[in-house]
């Protein structure tokens, strides 16, 4: 058992100074089984805690249903096993790159306000979480030392009704060990989003001696730390792959610790969004409120331990830092996690159109006099698909879906007519009735920072011919998760013209590890190995292939599932890095 305290100048433990370096590693975006190796890597880059957040749409994907709430603990447990401190950001609402900033679609209130509805709903939520971390603080012999209150909330809102509800809430669920915040080092964001009395930490990349100057104008007391080092950064589909030089980041780390701070890097290792998790952002500046820029699958963020698990020179030079403030010599590296040992080809057996995959696993058909949202439908991640009919006989018209959000592949009387987006709402060609028009509207990732966090996903503006409404719209939705076991649906020929819809296929492996998964000149949809979902690929780049993580695969026969949403083409492949 031990203390851990909050002291004028530095942290304490048992009364003694000690000077937090962590990293964060987010257990959801890493395979369970290799937990134990990341966070090894962490001990031999010389850090001394791990940070992670916890998304809360993950483990409660409806209403009452959780999943897998334990997976936390667990993970605090294999922390230190390994020698780890933890520090637990638990939201709610967590940011992260991840689906809607982690809250889950379903939410109703008025999320991160003092809205009674939405606080009875976090209520609940931390009720069944913070168990998982009570038990495991330090003061009860566990590795947790800090737990943080909300995300970077001064970047969002002002309520601090609701702030000091949150602080409350987590208190009474019996955590103990000090509370914090953390926010931008800008004068608004600390102002909205610290509260009197609690320890507040800052979160940026650069210029530490300027940040932490801003911070000592809200406390002229209490430990320095920067929460987010931010040490690399994120991708977007249809962008550049992001880098930060090495020798820079060095630089900047070397500074905050000059400082006299506490570090937290961000992200020490990222891992990899799975299952169609990645979120998105909104361009425009400062505003974050212009264009969708989805992420992409891979959260690799150039961090000094890559998405394999691989040591960069980011991290060496990282580990040249942090050694002197080690209590001794840093441990030798892990070993590497094992790597395919050849390559191989999935051999493609059978396929389903989408219309047969929606009606073997889909929602129910709604009818509605407009297009009813994705979340009216209970989809989260996912597809809906919309029909209409444009009554006749009359002329061709333009034919518009105002509002869309985010992609919608469109068929005029089961013919390919175009791909529509927020930008692009109008077909090429206008429609002439009588005429049937299908719209499969794929949610590319809801926004995760920013004033349009927890905006509605689908059409959101109405299905317009010319200037005039359509009514009477069926819709209906398929879930991502809901392909997680697809072995209702019955599988035809392989199509000649590679048509969208859901391939199977088998691949053949001898020596399994960690590879990459290939898709070479197809378009945009997800995969599946053995029931565990790789993700989201997409033709635009910058990522060009999936992470597979060597657990996944077996030696021998293993199951792969695509769902391509446009157009397929030769077989995919496995290969080593």
């Amino acid at each position: 058992m031990s203390e851990f305290t909050v002291g004028d100048e530095e942290f304490l433990l048992d009364g003694r100074p000690v000077r937090l370096l962590s990293g964060a590693l987010h257990y959801f975006r890493v395979h369970e089984a290799q937990w134990g190796h990341r966070l090894a890597m962490l001990r031999a880059m010389g850090l001394n805690c791990v940070e992670t957040y916890v998304p809360w749409n993950l483990h409660e994907p409806r209403p009452g249903r959780y999943e897998d709430v334990a997976a936390l603990g667990r993970f605090l447990d294999a922390a230190r096993a390994a020698g780890l401190w933890a520090i637990v950001r638990p939201g709610p609402y967590i940011c992260a790159e991840w689906e809607n900033g982690g809250l889950p679609h379903w939410l109703a209130g008025r999320a991160r306000t003092s809205d009674a509805v939405y606080l009875r709903q976090v209520e609940r939520w931390f009720g069944r979480l913070l168990p998982e971390v009570v038990s495991r603080q330090v003061d009860r012999g566990g590795p947790v030392l800090m737990v943080q209150v909300e995300n970077e909330y001064g970047s969002y809102g002002s309520d601090a009704e609701y702030l000091r509800w949150l602080a409350s809430t987590i208190r009474a669920a019996g955590v103990t060990v000090p509370l914090f915040t953390s926010d931008g080092p800008e004068d608004h964001m600390l102002t909205g989003g610290s509260l009197p009395g609690m320890l507040a930490t800052v979160n940026f990349g650069s210029q530490a001696r300027e940040a932490f100057a801003t911070l000592r104008r809200h406390r002229a007391e209490g430990p320095l730390m920067c929460m987010e080092f931010w040490c690399g950064w994120f991708d977007h589909w249809g962008a550049g792959h992001v880098v930060r030089d090495p020798a820079d980041a060095a630089a900047a780390l070397r500074e905050i610790l000059e400082c006299g701070a506490s570090v937290n890097l961000y992200m020490a290792h990222g891992g990899t969004s799975f299952a169609g998790w990645a979120g998105a952002n909104r361009g425009g500046g400062d505003l974050h409120d212009g264009v969708l820029e989805p992420d992409v699958t891979s959260y690799d963020y150039d961090a000094p331990i890559d998405e394999f698990g691989h040591p960069t020179e980011k991290f060496w030079r990282f580990r040249e830092v942090l050694a002197p403030y080690a209590d001794g010599p840093l441990p030798e590296l892990p070993p590497l996690p094992t790597q395919l040992a050849a390559g191989a080809e999935v051999e493609l057996a059978g396929w389903a159109p989408l219309a047969d995959v929606l009606e073997a696993r889909g929602g129910p058909v709604v009818t509605s006099p407009v297009p009813p949202s994705f979340e009216a439908l209970d989809v989260d991640r996912g597809l809906v698909r919309y029909e209409v009919t444009v009554p006749g006989p009359r002329q061709p018209y333009p034919f518009l879906a105002r509002g869309l959000r985010d992609l919608a592949v469109v068929y005029v009387d089961g013919e390919r007519a175009g791909v529509l987006t927020e930008a692009d709402e109008r077909l090429e060609e206008p429609v002439a009735g009588h005429a049937r028009v299908e719209l499969w509207v794929e949610s590319l990732g809801r926004v995760n920072y920013g004033p349009r966090t927890g905006e509605s996903k689908g059409i959101t503006g109405g299905l317009l011919h010319e200037r005039q409404y359509l009514h009477g719209v069926r819709a209906r939705g398929l879930r991502l998760d809901a392909l997680d076991a697809v072995d209702d649906v019955r599988l035809r020929a392989l199509p000649e013209d590679g048509a969208p819809g859901l391939y199977r296929g088998t691949l053949d492996v001898n020596g399994a590890g960690d590879a990459l998964l290939e898709l070479p000149g197809w378009t945009r949809g997800f995969v599946w190995i053995n029931g565990f979902s790789l993700g989201r690929y997409w033709c635009v780049g910058p990522q060009r292939s999936l992470y597979v993580p060597g657990p996944v695969l077996r030696d021998g026969v293993n199951d792969v599932w695509v769902l391509e949403l446009e157009r397929a083409a030769s077989a995919p492949y496995v290969r080593s890095r």
